[in-house]
């Protein structure tokens, strides 16, 4: 099983990638690269090569759904990438559009600093099962 260490991270929000700087990297011991926004994240993602991407769902201009589609559509990420949408929009039909767009799974915010490096994992490891 191939050991997780690269994740890109999509959010618009300074003060959440920074909360999340410190939860995956620092706490968590992952390579992390944070991109503020879609346009971004596809300028960026082919490059690093994460083995994750948690997109943030509501963006300005390009949101998660979004970013995914364009990332796809342009053959920057395949099937060997898992993706996470994190958003505080988890109602079951929500969860079930995300999940049509490609997501594994949904995180919902706000989430827990200290346990987010552990849930990442974790679906990672269920995702290489």
């Amino acid at each position: 099983m191939a050991v997780l260490n690269k994740v890109l991270y999509v959010e618009d929000d300074p003060g959440i990638r920074e909360i999340a700087t410190l939860a995956l990297e620092d706490v968590g011991g992952l390579t992390l690269k944070t991109c503020e926004s879609g346009e971004r994240a596809l300028q960026e993602v082919d490059g690093f090569k994460p083995q994750i991407i948690l997109l943030d769902v509501m963006m300005p201009n390009m949101d998660g759904p979004e970013t995914l589609t364009a990332m796809r559509e342009r053959g920057l990420v395949d099937d060997s990438v898992l993706i996470l949408f994190m958003t505080a929009k988890v109602h079951p039909e929500e969860v079930a559009r995300y999940k049509a767009l490609g997501a594994s799974h949904v995180i919902s915010k706000p989430f827990d600093p200290m346990t987010l490096a552990d849930d990442v994992r974790a679906f990672w490891d269920e995702f290489n099962g």
